[in-house]
């Protein structure tokens, strides 16, 4: 097709400001969806995306619209997800496309995603399309938020659309401005071949199916490729063709087109996302900006709460890894809760989404425990080991330091919430940086955290003490050397490593105090006296907590006779509760594993 009536762009906002019903809409006026399978959030393919109101994985469709002007144009729509764990998703999407649609709420106004979205497609060199939705809420103030958003972008506030995605209402006119504002795609199509790689799918006969956008060249049937960051691997093209519902075959695709591509390749571990697909026998001399591995910046260790299923939880994770290439995992063993396996995760909402898949999909229950960051401990002799499980932290007095990673945040908040925003910040180690005023009622404050402090409770506690108004996004900085320790629990005398934490020197005392206390109310009474403890990097413990045994009355049965009779039967049982305290064992609640979530309670 003739690349001057392609239009390739792709819809970006924050979490909840209507993406994937703007989506709907434009399906459904373009003819793409048979009116009897139109459904709302049609793109969104697991429930999990339709019940918390976001895209957890990208989605791309060809839609064919015939212009007012008579012209038929192709428009290659790339639905991106709407979280922070999958930026570089969202990066990868964008630098397949000329143009973005940048939603934002009318009711809400721009919150910190929309920002981070729109220097994402600034920096790609993107046309941006501003567009006000939900124009119909009784609470929406359109005047305010169109000036933000033309503020935001530069940009005179005629420019920005009034629509409302669930009537309908003004989306035809965006389709007009599509043609209009976005150029078609550049690209050559006698070159070699260059193609992104911006997502990739598994089907259970296909293999992986790479979704590629074609930059330059051609790619046929038949065709030997080769991925640049696997230049020794071969693969020869299966099939080609373009994306709707589903896989719609193609003799060829060529520059500036969007499409599909199977090569018998067993996983989408294979295609990495960001890489470049060139011709094996004619490869491109460069390949295309921007690829970068990716990389799990959460882990938790996921075990099955019968240890008998550890089977099954194997299968389980490596059936969701076929679809999920940024889900990672190894077996591991834990003294308290047997064989499972370490998982690495993009962030807090990416281990929640396989939590929940593994119960949903595949009847696994599962025991997780606390999540952590990775960490850099430099030894006594130099070396730096690499580290993701504290338990593996070494005592004190065989390393050096310990570095943890760093974000840059971005907190976006009502003015009148700055003082309790910069009070919560600071409490999590927050170092400001500086303050903007997007708009007249709302402050963007920057802040450099260690990653660890905001992948628990922040977010919640952001959008507590802000009334619902505040947001974050972030981005990875760097490592830098933190006063950190491992902090363990013991229990009954035993350290149990699963419940181990790394924690900075100054909150040591009170994160230990408060954990042992959170402990005492979940593991039940035993027979003998349960003493908890939390001790620094294997030394002496700084707090402590005892539950106290369950006591039988013994003496009950006794009506009267001398007081030696009592006192042999007190003795007989103090003699037992001894040996059972040093013979016993304690039984953990899964709960238990999750009690350092509670400690700021």
């Amino acid at each position: 097709m003739d690349r001057r009536h392609i239009r390739n762009f792709s819809i970006i906002a924050h979490i909840d400001h209507g993406k994937s019903t703007l989506a709907d809409r434009l399906l459904e006026l373009t003819g793409t969806i048979d009116a009897r399978k139109m459904r709302e959030q049609v793109l969104d393919n697991m429930d999990l995306e339709r019940e918390r109101g976001i895209t957890i994985k990208s989605h791309a469709i060809r839609m064919r619209y015939t212009a007012n002007d008579g012209q038929e144009y192709v428009f290659n729509l790339i639905d991106t997800p709407g979280h922070v764990d999958f930026n570089y998703e969202v990066s990868r999407s964008l630098a397949a496309c000329e143009g973005a649609i940048l939603v934002v709420d009318a009711a809400q106004g721009i919150q910190a995603q929309t920002v981070a979205n729109a220097y994402l497609a600034i920096e790609a060199g993107l046309t941006i399309i501003p567009v006000l939705n939900k124009i119909d809420l009784p609470q929406a103030d359109c005047d305010r938020h169109t000036a933000e958003v033309a503020n935001l972008l530069s940009c005179e506030p005629g420019d920005v659309l009034r629509v409302s995605a669930k009537t309908g209402l003004n989306t035809p006119q965006l389709l007009e401005e599509i043609i209009r504002r976005i150029p078609p795609p550049r690209g050559n199509p006698a070159a070699p071949l260059r193609a992104l790689v911006f997502d990739a799918a598994h089907d259970p006969y296909q293999g992986a199916v790479v979704y590629v956008r074609v930059f330059d060249g051609q790619l046929k049937t038949g065709d030997p490729l080769r991925f640049c960051a696997q230049p020794d691997m071969r693969h020869e093209t299966d099939q080609v063709g373009i994306l709707q519902l589903g896989y719609i075959p193609a003799d060829q695709l060529t520059a500036g087109e969007v499409g599909y591509v199977t090569a018998h390749l067993k996983d989408i571990h294979e295609a990495r996302v960001g890489d470049t697909v060139t011709n094996a026998d004619d490869p491109a001399t460069e390949p295309l900006p921007g690829f970068r591995a990716i990389k799990p910046m959460v882990f938790s260790g996921l075990y099955p709460a019968d240890s008998e299923r550890f089977g099954d939880l194997r299968t389980a994770l490596e059936k969701l890894r076929l679809n999920d290439a940024s889900l990672s995992f190894v077996p591991e063993r834990s003294l308290a809760l047997g064989f499972g396996f370490r998982c690495g995760f993009l962030g807090l909402l990416h281990l929640e989404i396989v939590r929940e898949r593994l119960a949903r999909e595949f009847n696994q229950p599962i025991v997780a425990t606390v999540p952590n960051v990775e960490y850099q401990v430099m030894l006594n002799d130099g070396a730096v080991r690499t580290i993701d499980n504290p338990a593996d932290v070494p005592p004190r007095g065989q390393y050096q330091s310990i570095a943890e990673p760093y974000v840059r945040a971005h907190v976006i908040c009502p003015t009148d919430a700055v003082g309790v925003v910069m009070t919560l910040s600071t409490g999590k180690r927050g170092e400001y940086l500086n303050t903007e005023y997007v708009a007249g009622d709302r402050a963007r404050l920057v802040f450099d955290f260690p990653l660890a402090e905001i992948i628990f409770d922040f977010y919640d506690r952001l959008k507590s003490v802000t009334r619902g108004y505040g947001s974050l996004d972030y981005d990875y900085l760097e490592y830098r050397v933190s006063a950190l320790e491992r902090l363990e629990i013991r229990l009954a005398g035993e350290t149990v490593d699963a419940l181990s934490a790394v924690v900075h020197r100054d909150a040591a005392y009170r994160i230990g105090r408060r954990l042992c206390e959170v402990l005492k109310e979940l593991i039940p009474r035993q027979q003998f006296e349960v003493v908890i403890q939390a001790a620094l990097g294997g030394g002496k413990p700084i707090a402590r907590e005892s539950i106290r045994p369950l006591r039988k009355d013994v003496i009950a049965k006794l009506y009267g006779g001398d007081v030696t009779r009592k006192r042999k039967l007190l003795d007989k049982q103090k003699a037992g509760k001894r040996r059972m305290k040093r013979i016993g064992r304690v039984d953990i609640p899964p709960e238990a594993f999750l009690a350092v979530l509670r400690i700021g309670e």
